[in-house]
């Protein structure tokens, strides 16, 4: 009776917080004080896994926390798979000992069970043989009755703490990216607030473009073996499979996934999410671990939650870029249009400026092109300057930027390139324009050019754009379908100058 009474006192105190840690140290503690046990360990349970693993012990040299037992396996689980305590009073008759210990002789494991779902289990060596008796095996499994609705309602209340901890995270990545429109900010920020507000050890997101999932942003601390903006194919790995058949994938061990793709040398477990918005796949969103079986499924639909608020962020960011690049795009031929090119000329005289490079602008000018419009409508004069915005753009350099400028007249920005092959690619562009045959329009049409260089005839934008357009003007004056640079132009006012 009084041994009931001390285990009472003993299970009111192992009550008495709801702290998982504590709870596991304080049940140790009351076997250790109240029994006389020289070693113990709780082990609990993984249950997609069908494993248990030690939690918390003490006694010997501890094992390895990493230890695990399939449920069935062992003397631990046994009693966690039976359901009920097994006791092996001398292990070297019994084929289910797993040794640990080389002095054990008797090992005692007792299930922790709540309404028959097992917890976890409490287990005991002993260097003697028959070393627990009837009336400690009968003690320790009332004990264990206590000890498990302490393990539950910790784990309970630890489940509630981490809801509540999750839901605040993702109200507040939430917040933190609703006004964030560009991907290139976005991106990164996403993978931070993962890392600040949930255990993991790298946050990547990877988009879907043309068919690959390219790297675009990973922030953490394990080391990366693909780097920012590389392609891999859209079916490959465990990212390649989410996408596809757009649902979670979690790997708790990559070294047994089928085809994994490493992103990161130390990645053991990874959650990969995909990113869909009404229906359209845009990336995936992955979270990798160095240690294995770190994702549990409690995980998985806060994880998805942040995937969502992701997901809806990126195409908030694409569509304001979307908008963004057709305010700087012409409606009528597709190409740059007067805003682009203004805003492209300071960035290019503020880069070239650092670098002491130089670049020329071509102000370009369809011939008599309101004669065009009366002859043959506005609808052919509209087709004349789509096909000489192709014709142009198809001449001339991916790092050449060609822009309507406004009614027939066009701009062209030609970095890295100044005075006569500036001079030379003008000349290019008005034999081409001059040979190509434009349908529907029966008679030939011309350009006239202007050239300025930067820096040497303007250092600002009005400036150059001013030189060119007053190229553009001599050339038109002097009879229109010719290329006519400023250097040129300054010659002939300072002869005419001269002989005034």
């Amino acid at each position: 009776m009084q041994k009931i009474a001390i285990l009472y006192d003993a299970s009111q105190i192992v009550l008495s917080t709801f702290n998982l840690d504590e709870v596991l140290t304080r049940i140790l503690a009351t076997v250790r004080d109240y029994f006389h046990m020289r070693n113990g360990a709780i082990f609990l349970l993984d249950e997609p896994n069908q494993e248990i693993y030690i939690k918390s012990q003490f006694g010997r040299d501890a094992q390895s926390s990493n230890f695990r037992i399939p449920l069935g396996v062992g003397v631990t689980g046994a009693a966690a798979k039976l359901r009920r305590p097994v006791y092996v009073p001398n292990v070297a008759e019994d084929s289910r000992y797993l040794e640990t210990f080389s002095n054990t002789r008797s090992e005692l494991a007792i299930p922790l069970t709540v309404r028959e779902r097992v917890v976890g289990v409490l287990d005991f060596q002993s260097d003697a043989v028959n070393g627990f008796d009837n009336e400690t095996i009968d003690l320790l499994t009332l004990f264990s009755t206590q000890a498990s609705i302490a393990i539950q309602n910790a784990e309970l209340y630890t489940l509630e703490q981490r809801r509540a901890a999750q839901l605040h995270a993702i109200n507040s990545i939430s917040e933190e990216t609703r006004a964030l429109l560009e991907t290139t900010e976005l991106l990164p920020k996403v993978c931070s607030l993962l890392l600040q507000y949930f255990p993991v050890d790298q946050a990547a997101i990877l988009l879907l473009e043309e068919k690959k999932l390219v790297l675009r942003a990973h922030v953490g601390k394990l080391t990366p073996a693909l780097e920012i903006g590389r392609a891999i194919p859209f079916t490959s790995g465990a990212s390649g499979k989410a996408l596809a058949e757009m649902k979670t994938i979690v790997v708790n061990d990559t070294r047994t996934y089928p085809g994994y793709l490493a992103g990161y040398k130390e990645t053991r477990s990874e959650m990969c999410i995909p990113l869909v918005s009404f229906g359209q796949k845009l990336g995936v969103l992955a979270l990798d671990n160095a240690a294995p079986n770190s994702f549990q499924p409690s995980d998985v639909r806060p994880l998805e939650s942040v995937g969502s608020i992701c997901a809806a962020a990126i195409q908030n960011a694409h569509s304001f870029e979307r908008a963004k690049a057709m305010a700087d795009v012409d409606g009528l031929t597709g190409i740059f249009n007067r805003r682009h090119f203004e805003k492209r000329i300071t960035t290019e005289i503020e880069r070239l400026s650092r670098y002491k490079h130089g670049m020329a602008v071509l102000m370009v000018d369809l011939d008599h092109f309101k004669r065009i419009n009366d002859e043959f409508g506005h609808l052919l004069g509209d087709e004349v300057l789509r096909a000489a915005s192709k014709l142009m753009t198809h001449h001339l350099r991916k790092a050449d930027v060609v822009c309507r400028y406004g009614g027939e007249e066009f701009a062209i920005v030609l970095p890295e390139t100044q005075g006569e092959k500036a001079l030379a690619v003008a000349e290019k562009l008005r034999r081409q324009v001059e040979d190509y045959n434009f349908p529907g329009v029966a008679r030939q049409v011309t350009i006239s050019v202007g050239v300025a260089d930067f820096p040497e005839h303007g250092r600002t934008r009005d400036e150059i754009i001013k030189a060119a357009d007053d190229a553009l003007y001599a050339a038109k004056q002097a009879g229109r379908n010719r290329v006519v640079g400023c250097g040129s132009l300054r010659l002939a006012t300072s002869a005419k100058e001269r002989s005034e």
